[in-house]
């Protein structure tokens, strides 16, 4: 059996429980029968080998499947769910899976068509982030004409938009800085050693932002929006920011609140929903939004 076979089996368990919560042992091989009609392969699997399949589920992904000796059930346990990274990857390859299995049906399945963004970096910068070595490379930035040499020590790795970006301390002026793995190029890792700061947290570091754009000192603010109920349904399900706080949900509005940094990000995020978006506060973000759009009248 090939090691793909394996990989969608445990896919397959992990959607199982992703959509009762839990199952015995032979709800899980009922489910893994009907897909391997629509599979045409045989997943089913004694109950040794579901265990040994769990233990090797909590290893490559990393996510934890319990059993319930009380109701003789396994379980993904809630905090299990809410692991986005880990889920992500498992619908990534999901659809990858599903994609290849029903290649007559590729003709009405449209993705679309867009070059990879740098992804070929992520695996040696991660290489480098977890043995704490410094890494060489070209940086070719957007809003400038030529590319510079850069020799930084990566922290991580942030997605935003379809887009892969390396959070690192930039080693001529020390400052912690983000770059665009699409504008990467002669990625070297060194074998020189730098040593990763005590109390440095990506996620508190990015806490109060919106994108990939660093608060740079700018002090987070309370922003209150008010979206049309239609699109209000779209912000309630896809949310601008985990931290997002629900004020008003109704036939008229949908409110909420929010607190961060206003950056460049978070105002292109804003002016994407057009005239579905009314700013309530802070004052600030007002001013800085008229004055976008008289601009923009200018150009027409």
């Amino acid at each position: 059996m090939s090691k793909r076979v394996y990989i969608q089996r445990y896919m397959l368990i992990i959607k199982k429980l992703q959509i009762s919560g839990h199952a015995t042992s032979e709800e899980i091989n009922h489910f893994l029968t009907e897909q391997s009609e629509l599979n045409d392969y045989d997943f089913t699997v004694s109950r040794r080998t579901l265990q040994r399949d769990l233990d090797e589920i909590r290893s490559i992904f990393d996510i934890d499947i319990s059993f319930n000796f009380k109701t003789k059930t396994y379980e993904l346990k809630e905090d299990e769910v809410h692991r986005s990274s880990n889920l992500r990857l498992v619908e990534a390859l999901d659809i990858h899976y599903a994609l290849n299995i029903a290649g007559k049906l590729s003709p009405y399945v449209f993705l679309e068509n867009r070059q990879p963004q740098g992804t070929e970096h992520i695996h040696g910068l991660l290489h480098a982030i977890q043995n704490r070595w410094l890494v060489k490379f070209t940086h070719q930035p957007f809003w400038a004409s030529e590319s510079t040499k850069r020799l930084v020590a990566p922290y991580a790795l942030k997605e935003f938009k379809n887009r892969w970006y390396v959070l690192a301390s930039d080693s001529k002026d020390e400052l912690i800085k983000t770059f665009g793995l699409d504008r990467l190029s002669d990625l070297e890792i060194t074998k020189k050693h730098f040593t990763y700061p005590k109390d440095f947290q990506v996620n508190e570091y990015f806490r109060y932002c919106f994108g990939i754009i660093a608060p740079n000192g700018k002090e987070p603010q309370e922003i209150i929006l008010s979206f049309d109920p239609e699109q209000g349904k779209y912000i309630k399900s896809l949310k601008l920011h985990d931290r997002q706080q629900t004020l008003v949900d109704n036939d008229d509005e949908f409110r909420i609140r929010l607190k961060l940094c206003i950056t460049h990000d978070f105002i292109m995020e804003l002016l994407s929903h057009g005239d579905t978006v009314k700013v309530i506060e802070p004052e600030e973000l007002k001013v800085e939004l008229r004055r976008i759009y008289t601009n923009a009248l200018r150009q027409n």
